[in-house]
Formats: structure tokens, C-alpha cells, sequence
């Protein structure tokens, strides 16, 4: 494990920046910083710290061989040259996955069974015998990166994406993606010793990214299965280790006080975002509450020796995606700006939402617009500086 490579991170669109602060924050490099990744480099121990600790990421790839490739046949080649025998276990598994921007493919499916004929070869020609294959990414997974002339294999450590935590099993409507969530609260002037109050909280995303923060939760922790558990360098004994450093760092935070509020209508969201909570062990740091996002009670602000950082009110409302929903819509991004001005002085608050028009009836001047992209839905969080009579 001892061996620095190039490992890229992947994020969604508009999330590398903050992809990067996180990355520099455990001490690694940060190479560049692209749309859809960031490069850093490390060891296998680092990339496994990766993969326990940051909240933006998708996947970790950890960079086995880089090699010019013109055509399939050029692609194979170079594969089957590396000794995969080192890297997947001979009675193991392992799936084939790629970003491919060449024009001799029109299908990157061809480009990975290339790739997997060409490690199932070397494995017959080497030791006549071969690992399974397949499209699960729960096990060993190759990744190919081949764009123009240039490619390279990754052993992608992560698998089923970062993003899915283990502890959303019940959710209502459209949920936000774990990741995104997390990113969304990362970019606010929150802190987590500050209060934090999300209304029309759905199934909680939001309320327990904020909880796993303040109780000093690296997310990884909530998952038992990763890529680089399957291949031939991994040892448990060191992954035990790193675990129970970071749970051990956890456990500074337990006294963390209560004081994000989660609130909703709907009876089953409530009862979705507890049983998610609980599942995330942050359960006893949320209040929640069935009411009305008008009836949701706003902690005072803290006045004397305020903690860093400011406390925040944060909506993910509806964006208006089916017809019909504009009218009842309007009313209600009305009633939020309403909400904001009159219950939330000394706060920030912050909207996201995909929809710029009802965006407009909020009625508040935004200080400040960052841009996101909720699934396929280019979408916006607006910031409110709420004062106390006038500025």
C-alpha cells in the first residue's frame, strides 16, 4: 500500500470546488480541478481514507497504468500486459466500467469487453484460469478512461457510488441525493454548532447530512462493502484500523446538542426522515415535527459569544415539474419569502430549487446564486441574509 499513484475523484457537476476543500482538508495535494473530478495522489491507504471520509464524491480511482491507444486492438494490447494476476484475485469477481470519447467507439460497451477479454486472457495465459466477470460493480472494478489517443486503467476503490450512504430506505417524492445534500450545506454559512432548521424537510437528507457533520460522522463509515476490499493488496486488519481511528474521532462529538429541527406536513415524511435518521445513528441529534412549514418554531440566535459560522433556515421546496402545480406553487414560494422575513432574523437562509420564476416569488433579494445540478434539472441554492428590522 505503499506505492503513490495518481487517484481521481469523481463529484457532479458544480461540486468539484468544494470536492477540493475537502480533499485538501485531510492533508492530500489537489492536482487539478476539473468539471466532474479531482486529482489528487496518494497510496491505497489514502484512497481508502478517501472513501471513508468525504461527503461530495462519487468514486475514487486509483491509477494503475496510462498507455496511447489509437485503436481497439492498440487498447487490448496494452491492457493485457498489466499483471492483473497482482490485482484481482483469481477466484474473485470483477466488472468492467469506462468514460470513452474515441472515434473508433460508438458503443463503450465494445470498449469495456475489450478491456475485460483482454484481463481474462492474461489470466489464462499466465495461470489457466480465470476470475468471474460481470456488471456488478459490488466486487473488483476496472475503470477505463480513453478519450483521443490517450487511456488509462484505474482500479475505481469505491463501487456503488459514495453517494448512497445505506441509511435512505424509506423515502417520499424526489429525494436529494445524498452527496448533493451535503455539498448544498457545505457551500452556506453554516457551522455545526450552530442551529439549523429545514422545513418541508421530505424524507430528512438534508437534516441528517447536517447531524453526520455535527456528530463528526465521516459518511464511509455507514457502508461495510467497497471495491478495494476485493482485490489481492487489501488487508483487513489495516481497514479495521482506519475505522476505529475515525470512530474513535465520532466519539468527541456525542454531547453535540440538538439544535437541527427538521419539520414537514406530510405525516409518512416525518416518519420516513426518523427511521433514516436512526438508521444514520443521528436520530437523537434532530427534532422533528409534523406541521406546517409556517407553524416550524425558529430557535433564537445565539447573541452573546456566538459560535463560528451563522445559523441557517434551508428549503428544498417543490419545482413545479407536473402541470397544473404553477398556481398553488406560486403561493407557496410567496408564503417562503414571507416565512424567511418575518421568522428568520439573524439567520441565513437559503432556497434550492430548479424553477427560476417561482424563484422570483420569494420576494427576498438573494446575495448570493450557486449553481447545481439536481439529477438532469440545472438548478440554483439562493442565499438570504435575513436582518433584524433594516439593514
Amino acid at each position: 500500500m505503499s506505492y503513490t499513484r495518481k487517484i481521481v475523484v469523481t463529484c457532479s457537476p458544480h461540486i468539484s470546488s468544494i470536492l477540493a476543500q475537502e480533499i485538501e482538508a485531510m492533508g492530500l495535494p489537489v492536482k487539478s480541478i476539473n468539471r466532474l473530478d479531482v486529482e489528487t495522489a496518494g497510496t491505497m491507504l489514502d484512497a481508502m481514507r478517501l472513501n471513508l471520509q468525504l461527503r461530495t464524491a462519487h468514486r475514487v480511482l486509483y491509477q494503475l497504468k496510462t498507455f496511447s491507444a489509437n485503436q481497439p486492438d492498440e487498447l487490448y494490447q496494452a491492457v493485457n500486459e498489466y499483471p492483473w494476476e497482482n490485482q484481482i484475485p483469481l477466484d474473485g469477481y470483477f466488472s468492467v466500467q469506462s468514460y470513452v470519447n474515441h472515434p473508433t467507439i460508438t458503443d463503450t460497451r465494445f470498449a469495456n469487453l475489450k478491456v475485460k477479454d483482454a484481463i481474462v486472457d492474461r489470466f489464462m495465459q499466465q495461470q489457466g484460469r480465470r476470475p468471474d466477470s460481470g456488471p456488478k460493480s459490488d466486487r473488483a472494478v476496472v475503470f477505463l478512461y480513453w478519450t483521443e489517443e490517450e487511456a488509462a486503467v484505474y482500479l475505481d476503490t469505491t463501487g456503488d457510488s459514495l453517494s448512497k450512504r445505506g441509511y435512505r430506505e424509506t423515502t417520499v417524492a424526489a429525494p436529494m441525493q445524498e452527496s448533493l445534500a451535503a455539498a448544498v450545506l457545505l457551500s452556506t454559512q453554516w457551522q455545526p454548532k450552530q442551529p439549523l432548521v429545514n422545513p418541508m424537510c421530505g424524507s430528512g437528507t438534508l437534516a441528517i447530512e447536517a447531524a453526520l457533520m455535527q456528530q463528526n460522522t465521516f459518511p464511509g463509515l455507514l457502508r461495510d462493502n467497497y471495491s478495494f476490499m476485493h482485490i489481492k493488496s487489501y488487508q483487513s486488519a489495516i481497514w479495521r484500523r482506519l475505522r476505529q481511528d475515525m470512530k474513535l474521532n465520532q466519539q468527541s462529538r456525542r454531547d453535540a446538542m440538538k439544535n437541527i429541527i427538521a419539520t414537514d406536513s406530510n405525516p409518512d415524511a416525518v416518519a420516513a426522515a426518523k427511521k433514516n435518521a436512526r438508521l444514520a445513528g443521528v436520530d437523537h441529534l434532530i427534532q422533528f415535527r409534523v406541521c406546517d412549514f409556517g407553524e416550524t418554531q425558529i430557535p433564537s440566535p445565539e447573541t452573546k459569544n456566538p459560535p463560528t459560522g451563522s445559523p441557517i433556515i434551508v428549503f428544498n421546496p417543490p419545482y413545479g415539474a407536473r402541470l397544473g402545480e404553477e398556481r398553488t406553487l406560486t403561493m407557496l414560494y410567496g408564503r417562503i419569502g414571507d416565512f424567511l422575513k418575518q421568522q428568520g432574523a439573524g439567520y441565513y437562509g437559503y432556497v434550492f430549487t430548479a424553477n427560476k420564476e417561482l424563484a422570483k416569488k420569494i420576494g427576498l433579494r438573494a446575495s448570493r446564486r450557486q449553481e447545481f445540478l439536481n439529477g438532469k434539472l440545472p438548478s440554483r441554492l439562493l442565499e438570504y441574509e435575513l436582518y433584524r428590522g433594516s439593514k
